[in-house]
């Protein structure tokens, strides 16, 4: 069993795109810059913009927040989308879910300019990603083919069992595990909620990507043995003996599972910290318009 060290391989993505950022500051181009936009006072929204910013100044990005309270309108929040889309000065820009029950996400979404839709959610990036064009791929999947392409994890012929079917995660990661591609050319099943025998499905997978949010879903008589194992689920679970009052737990029971597997994610310090990481990598794409041209 290998554990796949997602602060190492985060760490080494971050410090390539420093390298980059400093070719771009000596050569006098433009710094890329990233927006974030954070709606009401989330605590784990907020954790997540500010490690997204903290990560900016890492690598040398230029980077802005706009934070508005949770009474902010619709019609508000796309006037702020409409003003980040118009703005050159603005590479690629976030829309921080989840948003306030009063706000369509999906029209939220749609307003987005895909060339600055460095999250990888509207339709047109999904659309060319299915479609095998140059799109932004959505973060956390990106994420996860990042870490399986750097601990060198085959996936050609093998039957990969993606557990969620979210726009986010689920979905897209399907379709990247099938594509003629590294990582790649895997035969998916995608599972969820209203899966029957979604434990047998499981148990014939040599990848599992569990992707439900449901704390310790994945349990150690639902693998193979030799399986590959990539936990995306973060949810925060009550926990007396932590001074915060709570722990963090992955979709995978991890002290029962890791022994089966050939490798396996924790959480924290596995996809997580990739996600990170796969949103600067995109940022950068936008800033070098390599994407859309």
């Amino acid at each position: 069993m290998q554990i796949i060290d997602g602060k190492l391989i985060s760490a080494q993505v971050k410090a390539e795109l420093q390298i980059e950022v400093d070719k771009i500051k000596a050569e006098g181009g433009k710094i890329p810059h990233l927006a974030a936009v954070l709606i009401g006072d989330n605590g784990a929204s907020e954790t997540y913009v500010s490690s997204k910013i903290k990560s900016c100044e890492q690598i040398g990005f230029k980077s802005t927040l706009i934070r508005r309270d949770s009474s902010s309108t619709e019609e508000e929040v796309l006037e702020i989308i409409e003003d980040l889309n118009n703005d050159p000065d603005i590479d690629g820009f976030i829309v921080q879910l989840p948003l306030p029950d009063h706000i369509n996400v999906d029209r939220v979404i749609e307003a987005i300019d895909p060339k600055k839709d460095v999250d990888g959610f509207h339709p047109i990036n999904i659309g060319r990603m299915a479609k095998g064009l140059p799109a932004y791929v959505s973060a956390t999947p990106y994420g996860v083919l990042e870490l399986i392409k750097r601990y060198k994890i085959e996936t050609a012929g093998k039957h990969c069992v993606v557990v969620g079917r979210s726009q986010i995660v689920g979905l897209p990661m399907s379709i990247l595990m099938q594509r003629n591609a590294y990582p790649g050319n895997c035969t998916v099943t995608l599972v969820h909620s209203r899966t029957q025998n979604l434990k047998e499905i499981c148990l014939q997978a040599d990848i599992i990507v569990a992707a439900l949010g449901k704390p310790e879903f994945i349990t150690a008589d639902m693998v193979k043995d030799g399986a590959v194992v990539i936990d995306v689920g973060l949810t925060r679970v009550v926990d007396e003996s932590k001074k915060s009052g709570f722990a963090l737990k992955g979709d995978v029971k991890f002290d029962e599972v890791a022994p089966k597997t050939s490798f396996i994610t924790p959480v924290p310090g596995g996809v997580g910290l990739m996600t990170v990481a796969a949103l600067m990598y995109n940022t950068l794409l936008a800033s070098r318009k390599e994407i859309y041209g």
